[in-house]
């Protein structure tokens, strides 16, 4: 029996058979082949301690009974070679014949007989491989068995022997020489072992026999994360159970381990799934055990010299020395407790949820007792901060100021990459705090730390709960202001991604027992709670508390006033309401000007282009973001790192004003820093920014993943309005990705606006916005055109953005079509033209032009449908657009043909294709494809009339861009073949090249004519 498996569990209990239907399959095939004379006689089964050898054995057990199949099962004793009987495998298994079976099997009888009657008593010095008669008499006994074996009548035998690593050296001598001997009769020997701990005698025996091809392999690996989480653990909460699969690695019985761990909240740590993971520890020596859990408070990885300072105690039982450390990890790898990383200097435990299950089982006052000997280790060693803070979180239980100060610096250092961690120490050195006034200034610095790290770990509302308190608790005439206090150096003033001070660096000290430094505590407290709340989509809150910190006297220093009055604008910009700051927004930034306040000018700038592009006032916006743009290439990224923000509304400000380049340049720049600075909430949009980049651009692919990374750093993040438009976002762009009618992206973008419930920001109304697009037009023109209305708030859309009405009003109109209602398409085509006129915007003027075109086209006014759609593609060609030029010309190419001028139109139909192709829109490629140019009048087939169905098969996927490999591999053929045939195509038809080829498919291809859809 496997430790690692699920021996002792009743069938009740019994642990679920997840993802090995390969290796049943295999395992029956083998025994089917055996029982017919045509397969190995023995398989090996290897895999990690755990992974479930045991558990697969059997379920394999239980189906060759089924078919009749004896079926005995054994397990080898202890590794020691003088413990238990010789055979001992073999002696367990044959326990399972009863006194029936021996009764109606004489050949299972005599061979039980033979394996369990007493073996001959060697001499002393006698082994295996030696001299004396002993061995001889045992050698002699191994081919009894064997022959006795190869007598097993029909439907046969499956001898099964697990542990095998752990085999006495009779147990492998008889089974060396089935090997080399293999049996005739319909006997299936199966192996489980561990390959880590097979010894040197057994591992050549089964190599040979792997070579010769008498021994079968079939080692375990990983479950996947489906399998894991929806059969080993149902039930699970499924961020819960994706950490635990990561954390067991696929492994069923640590998984189990640790769910079990994890959620039985402390209770009976050491039962269940864990006392099977843990059972090998239970032969260990004190001192043995002792290394075994100081390596687990190390979280399972430390040098020996690390080890030796922790693994110490006052009791002799204990290893006190190097030379005793080394003699035991020896012992423990040798048992694969313990492994060497590939340097040999550092040492882990062999499966990284180890230390977690061992730790668990500490009693409490051992393991502080380690953790304080692990912190002080690693402080002699030299250890930074952040590796020492874990072991002084759990060792420390009374204040201790050098104890704070240090989780406090840890915390600043590690903030960037693991906030929930920083949290976690600022909370703990928070509890130890004594609660006088002499610490009130401590108190209030360390909650204005937490809450910055909660916020960037996801943890809004309980960033905003605590921001609440701390306000309250710095309210004017409060007691701080009264007591005189020492702590903490005073945070820096100057922001971070979210706006608010940035509390994770050193700054200036401040007398907390000035008024002032208590004011300039609260303003910060006050900007970093506004933004949580605007994250919240709490719009109304946020603004409460900003007018009140703005119209307090005395009123905040300058510079402060500025982030108060930038916050101010954020929360009114997305709650669609720029124009009510508009004045206070560009008196902020003349007084930023004047004072020289380079970052605070930045920051204003940037709202101000953002709220005017948002506007549609483009010359005003332009100009702010070419003054921001100037200022903000000049900040270093670790000045950029603490205005992030900023970073965020340039982009998007480039991105509405269709400066595409400039927009991935500082989009770019921005993602990179803000991974390395932590700062999450400018990360996620970002790569919204740079995602809508790619994809207008003609990068649907990189687009894609773009979106899908900032979904899911949203989802850390909660927030309904920035969960909901990112899902949006990546859904409009998995439309182009997927092949037309494929039904996924309009279920993302249902569960994206699902999310928002009542919100009604800038980015909910976007998100309902953009669900729209992805409704089907063909299929359901009636919904897309109540989604519109109800997104935008009446039949003109005056809720949706101004400087992106125009393409929502071109779909508008393409409903209105398609119901139907021409009258309302006109009206509302008329109105996209004139709003994007004053815009200047090519985008939006070739969306406005193509609703035109659309109309023209239904009155049947073909010519000037065909301009239309030209310049519409011409619009978009200026921007960079390629993903619309593509849609426009499409557009364009059916009512170019209807002209006469077939030659024009196949090179709009050819360049619109192409364009999708390269750009991965799939969407667009399947459309262009249904709307193939129709071969010249009076040419049936044209010029490829004249070739096989397999060369037109060939000439159309030529035509497409794909290659003679490509080409053989989409039709199972050899690239010669291929070769051959584009060969005789061009003879055939008098073309000389591959792009005439696709000039002559465009031309004399047939479609259906059918229209394009956007």
């Amino acid at each position: 029996m496997d430790t690692f498996a699920d021996a002792g569990l009743g069938s009740v209990d019994r642990a679920p058979l997840v993802g090995r239907a390969q290796e049943l399959d295999r395992l029956d095939g083998l025994l089917r082949h055996r029982r017919e004379g045509t397969a190995p006689a023995a398989v090996d089964v290897t895999g990690e301690p755990g992974i479930g050898k045991t558990r697969l054995l059997a379920e394999f057990a239980v189906r060759a009974r089924r078919h009749g199949v004896t079926v005995l099962r054994g397990r080898a004793g202890p590794a020691e070679p003088d413990s238990g009987p010789p055979v001992q495998a073999f002696v367990d298994s044959f326990a399972d014949l009863d006194h029936r079976d021996r009764a109606l099997s004489p050949a299972l009888a005599a061979l039980a007989e033979l394996v369990e009657s007493p073996w001959p008593v060697p001499a002393v010095g006698d082994t295996w491989d030696g001299p004396g008669t002993g061995v001889g008499r045992r050698a002699d006994r191994v081919r009894h068995i064997a022959a006795a074996l190869d007598r097993v009548p029909a439907p046969g035998l499956v001898l099964v022997l697990d542990d095998f690593h752990r085999a006495d050296p009779a147990s492998v001598a008889l089974v060396d020489h089935l090997l080399r001997h293999p049996l005739r009769a319909p006997v299936l020997l199966v192996l489980a072992r561990r390959e880590r701990q097979t010894p040197p005698v057994l591992a050549p025996v089964l190599a040979r026999a792997a070579d010769s091809g008498d021994l079968a392999r079939l080692a375990l690996g990983p479950l996947t994360a489906e399998d894991c989480v929806a059969g080993l653990v149902p039930g699970l909460e499924p961020g819960l159970a994706r950490e635990i699969h990561a954390a067991g690695l696929g492994n069923p019985l640590y998984h189990r381990a640790l769910a079990h761990a994890r959620t039985r909240g402390g209770q009976a740590p050491g039962t269940g799934p864990v006392a099977l993971v843990l059972d090998e520890l239970a032969p260990l020596t004190e001192a043995e055990r002792v290394v075994v859990e100081a390596l687990a408070v190390l979280d399972g990885r430390a040098t020996a010299e690390l080890l030796t300072a922790v693994a110490r105690s006052r009791s002799t039982a204990h290893p006190a020395d190097r030379a005793a450390v080394d003699e035991i990890l020896g012992e423990l790898a040798r048992r694969d407790l313990v492994r060497h990383e590939e340097d040999g200097r550092v040492l882990v435990l062999r499966h990284p949820a180890l230390p977690e299950l061992v730790r668990g089982t500490l009693d409490p006052w051992r393991r502080r007792e380690l953790h304080g000997w692990a912190a002080a280790a690693l402080a002699e060693a030299g250890a930074p901060v952040t590796e020492r803070a874990p072991h002084l979180v759990r060792a420390t239980t009374s204040w201790d100021a050098a104890v704070a100060a240090e989780l406090v610096e840890a915390a600043e250092r590690i903030g960037a990459a693991d906030p929930a961690c920083a949290a976690h120490w600022l909370a703990a050195v928070l509890a130890l705090l004594p609660d006088s006034p002499e610490h009130l200034a401590t108190r209030h610095d360390l909650m204005l730390r937490q809450a910055q790290a909660l916020g960037s770990a996801g943890r809004v509302a309980e960033s905003r709960d605590l921001l609440h308190r701390l306000i309250d608790a710095c309210r004017p005439g409060g007691r701080e202001q009264r007591q005189g206090a020492t702590g903490f150096d005073a945070t820096d003033t100057t922001t971070d991604t979210t706006g608010a001070p940035d509390t994770t660096g050193p700054a200036g000290t401040m007398d907390t027992a000035d008024a002032t430094g208590t004011a300039e505590l609260r303003t910060s407290a006050v900007l970093l709670c506004a933004f949580m709340e605007r994250h919240l989509g709490r719009y109304p809150e946020a603004d409460a508390l900003l007018r009140r910190e703005l119209e307090r006297t005395p009123g905040p220093r300058p510079d402060l006033r500025t982030w108060l009055v930038v916050e101010w604008g954020c929360r009114a910009l997305f709650a669609a309401r720029y124009p009510e700051v508009r004045s206070v927004v560009a008196r902020t930034l003349d007084e930023a000007r004047r004072r020289r306040d380079e970052a605070g000018t930045a920051e204003a700038l940037t709202l101000a282009a953002l709220g005017e592009a948002y506007e549609g006032e483009t010359a005003t916006a332009r100009v702010h973001a070419t003054g921001a743009a100037a200022l903000t290439d000049s900040f270093t990224d670790g000045e950029l790192a603490d205005h992030a923000e900023s970073l965020v509304r340039l982009g998007w400000t480039e991105v509405f004003l269709e400066e595409y380049g400039s927009a991935e340049r500082h989009a770019t720049r921005g993602i990179a820093m803000a991974r390395r600075a932590g700062r999450p909430f400018a990360l996620s949009q970002l790569l919204l920014c740079s995602a809508y980049v790619h994809f207008l651009t003609g990068r649907v692919g990189t687009a894609l993943g773009m979106a899908e990374e900032s979904l899911d750093v949203a989802r850390t993040l909660g927030g309904a309005e920035l969960l909901g438009f990112s899902g949006a976002l990546r859904a409009a762009v998995l439309l182009h990705a997927r092949p037309l009618g494929d039904p996924e992206a309009l279920a993302a973008a249902e569960e994206a606006v699902a999310t928002l419930g009542t919100a009604e920001g800038w980015w909910a109304t976007q998100a309902r916005g953009l669900l729209g697009f992805v409704v089907p037009l063909g299929r359901d023109p009636h919904r897309v055109r109540e989604v519109l209305v109800r997104a935008g708030g009446d039949r003109d859309l005056s809720r949706l953005q101004p400087s992106l009405r125009p393409q929502y009003l071109e779909l508008l109109a393409g409903a209105a079509l398609a119901v139907g209602d021409r009258t309302e398409a006109e009206r509302v085509a008329r109105r996209a033209l004139a709003e994007a006129e004053p815009l200047g915007l090519p985008v939006q003027r070739s969306a406005a032009l193509r609703a035109w075109g659309q109309v023209l086209a239904q009155r049947g006014e073909s010519a000037a449908a065909a301009r239309a759609f030209t310049d519409a593609a011409r619009e978009s060609a200026r921007s960079g657009a390629t993903l619309r030029e593509a849609q426009s010309l499409l557009l364009a190419a059916p009512m170019t043909r209807e002209l006469g001028d077939a030659s024009r139109a196949a090179a709009q139909w050819r360049r619109g294709r192409r364009l999708a192709v390269e750009g991965g829109a799939r969407l667009l490629v399947d459309v262009a494809d249904r709307t193939r140019p129709a071969p010249p009048d009076g040419v049936p087939g044209g010029r490829l009339a004249v070739l096989t169905p397999r060369e037109r098969e060939i000439s159309v996927l030529v035509a497409e861009g794909l290659t003679n490999q490509a080409v053989a591999d989409r039709l199972c053929l050899s690239p010669r073949t291929v070769e051959s045939h584009v060969a005789r195509v061009y003879r055939k038809t008098g073309v000389e090249t591959r792009a005439a080829l696709a000039s002559l498919v465009v031309r004399d291809g047939v479609g259906d004519g059918q229209s394009l859809r956007g």
